[in-house]
């Protein structure tokens, strides 16, 4: 597997880095498992240094780390700055809240004398984290934030098509004072996988990616008895009830579900509006998707980016015909679409059978798929006809009734009145074939650390 990057809006290819060899991979657990017999005696004033200057180099440097992130996988320019932000709020946090979060918590153990329980948390070791390309910095920030808090290290792969992003967040870190190997970035093949995780040095996988590759790392995770966490694919919902702001709700469809070239395993992909406003939402919903600008990501005034490759365009392009063959309403937004860079005209898909194999696919790229829902209960019923369960949305001026609704769609999470996004202080992960597992908070940074139990026992006389 070549490591490249590919500018999606030029097709040329600007770099090539060499695939990792074994010593290579073998020389990058060694310094990770040696880093963290270091790291995990460091304070958290130590941690917390290395954390906050990072978050500063970020600031500093937003629009340099931007045009990474827009040459190699085409986000929008602004979204690209967004993200960049997005990461430094999330090292803010764990500056702020780590040492809180990790802080020795104590029971007294009842009925067998005057016993004293404490619970600390202990690092695992060394962590591989296998990481996408939509969102190429926040989701290695997202484990790594957290989990070098706690005292971890980290070996990242990450995607092929995103190699610069990934020596840059190395980089990172050792600019902002970190020792080498506490994150150690990896060119390597997806079977190198089978290596690293049955070396006994390395103690956890973090995941995230396609349903595909989620099943065969855990496989070969659980095989070795390493933890794993998978953050897979999605399908979310975005509920619109009868009594929801009909035009609030279609602009935050348009946004879900387009917002990084709708490229998100979070977007708003199954758009289910119940029948009293069904047609008002879908004119609504039309008219802003027919606002769309596309064109050059590093252009401000565009604003619907090309797909990261054109290999993705070419596998939309694949699930699109498949809608047409079982002969689901196929609507092109009248759109001006560039003849150059991996674009794909936006689509409106309706009169979707609940039994399609077309109901049953996540679209990674500008295609909507809207449902009419007879009522809420037609409408929740909508909502958890997948076998993803990650995140999804819920539109309704009765915010008790939403929160109901909410409670009986079957995700990970659930937003109200907005569609499912990601912050710095909101956990993250999904149910059923989204996999399993938290990233960020508190929930994220226990997924990787051993809750140890030390008991304290004061016994008069023999046993």
């Amino acid at each position: 597997m070549a490591y490249a990057t590919t500018n999606p809006y030029s097709g040329e290819v600007v770099k090539e880095f060499e695939t990792a060899t074994d010593q290579q991979i073998q020389d990058a657990i060694a310094q990770a498992d040696s880093t963290f017999h270091q790291w995990r005696e460091t304070s958290f004033e130590e941690r917390e240094a290395v954390l906050a200057k990072a978050a500063e180099i970020l600031r500093e440097n937003k629009r340099k780390y931007a045009e990474i992130l827009t040459l190699e996988m085409g986000k929008l320019i602004g979204e690209a700055e967004l993200e960049v932000e997005l990461c430094a709020q999330m090292l803010d946090y764990y500056v702020k809240f780590g040492a809180e979060i990790l802080a020795p918590r104590y029971i007294r153990a009842r009925g067998f004398g005057d016993t004293d329980v404490k619970i600390v948390n202990e690092p695992l070791g060394v962590l591989y984290a296998v990481e996408p390309w939509n969102f190429p910095f926040y989701q290695v920030i997202r484990i790594t934030a957290p989990q070098i808090t706690a005292g971890n290290t980290i070996v990242l792969k990450h995607a092929s098509n995103v190699p610069q992003l990934a020596l840059a967040m190395e980089e990172l870190l050792i600019q902002a004072g970190a020792p080498k190997g506490l994150l150690t970035n990896v060119f390597a093949s997806h079977e190198a996988s089978e290596t690293i995780l049955s070396d006994s040095r390395v103690r956890g996988v973090a995941l995230t990616g396609s349903e595909k590759a989620g099943s065969a790392i855990a496989s070969i995770a659980a095989k070795n008895l390493k933890k794993s966490t998978l953050e897979l694919g999605g399908a979310d919902a975005f509920v619109v009830l009868e009594d929801a702001e009909v035009e609030k709700a279609a602009k935050w469809a348009t946004f879900g579900r387009h917002w990084n070239g709708g490229q998100v395993c979070v977007s708003s992909k199954r758009i289910i509006v119940v029948d009293a406003i069904y047609d008002k939402f879908l004119e609504e919903y039309r008219k802003h998707v027919a606002q769309f600008k596309l064109g050059d990501p590093m252009d401000p005034a565009t604003t619907l980016a090309p797909l990261s490759s054109q290999q993705a365009l070419d596998e939309l392009k694949k699930q699109v015909q498949q809608a047409r063959d079982e002969g689901i309403t196929v609507e092109e937004v009248d759109v001006e679409v560039p003849l150059q860079g991996a674009f794909h005209q936006p689509l409106i898909l309706t009169d979707i059978p609940d039994d399609s194999q077309t109901s049953q696919i996540e679209f990674f790229g500008p295609i909507s798929s809207i449902y009419r829902a007879k009522d809420e209960e037609d409408a929740i019923r909508l909502a958890n006809n997948t076998p993803y369960g990650l995140g999804g949305s819920v539109f309704s001026t009765d915010i008790d009734r939403a929160q109901q609704v909410a409670r009986r769609i079957d995700t990970g999470m659930v937003f109200i009145n907005q569609p499912t996004g990601v912050k710095a202080d909101i956990p993250f992960g999904g149910v059923k074939r989204s996999g399993y597992g938290h990233e960020l908070i508190d929930l994220g940074i226990k997924e990787f650390v051993t809750e140890k139990v030390i008991v304290v026992t004061d016994i008069d006389g023999d046993f």
